[in-house]
């Protein structure tokens, strides 16, 4: 009880962290370029040759939305912030924040073919990765500092950690998948990100302090 008494609302890291999504998700869309218009083929043709560019982009923004989505599912139960927590989470910002131009490089070289393809995807896989260990550290940093107001018994906090960590698994293989195929890759990070649609992080009926909404409470 100390500890979370020592602790702090958390109002300010979700204002700070919605403000770092909001300009990570804004970033993507500068990357799409009206294309030049060449040959017979017209606009059509023009705006078919760059579908890497708006493919990589619904990749991303989807990664995004559903970080924010889910970060905010999580802040519903996580109701206060310590020291580390904070620190854990600017590790997931640092990550988000690298997005833009991890896919712009993606992006640019997704049709291409040798290493410089290869090594694209494998660095946007990372970025990735890295991102999906943040968010499952997160919500570890919150059941073993007891920053979460219900009771869950060990078992059960190994088993909702596993379920969040089960597309972080995903993405360590896509780095090894990317020097294989980057369209591939890509296209199984998308499939991943629809798993992270769906809740992760269930609110247990039988905790009343979880059902209000008023965003985080002064510690007891």
């Amino acid at each position: 009880m100390a500890r979370v008494r020592e602790a702090m609302q958390t109002s300010r890291l979700e204002a700070f962290s919605d403000g770092v999504f909001a300009i990570a998700i804004t970033l993507l869309v500068l990357d799409l370029r009206v294309p030049e218009l060449g040959g017979s083929g017209g606009l059509r043709s023009a705006l078919g040759h760059e579908w890497p560019q708006f493919a990589a982009y619904l990749t991303s923004f989807l990664v995004i939305g559903t970080m924010w989505v889910n970060h905010h599912s999580m802040f519903r139960q996580i109701r206060y912030a310590d020291r580390g927590l904070l620190f854990v989470n600017l590790s997931l910002l640092l990550w988000t924040t690298l997005l833009p131009f991890t896919t712009k490089l993606m992006a640019h070289y997704l049709r291409g073919a040798g290493s410089n393809s290869h090594t694209a995807a494998a660095v946007y896989s990372s970025d990735l990765l890295l991102c999906g260990v943040s968010f499952s550290l997160l919500w570890a940093h919150a059941l073993r500092a007891r920053l979460v107001p219900h009771q869950m018994s060990p078992a059960e906090q190994r088993q909702s950690i596993l379920r969040f960590s089960v597309g972080t698994y995903i993405y360590g293989a896509t780095v090894a998948l990317a020097f294989v195929s980057a369209p591939i890759t890509l296209a199984l990070q998308f499939a991943i990100n629809l798993y992270y649609c769906f809740e992760q992080v269930r609110a247990r009926p039988s905790d009343p302090e979880l059902t209000s909404d008023d965003g985080g409470s002064e510690p007891a």
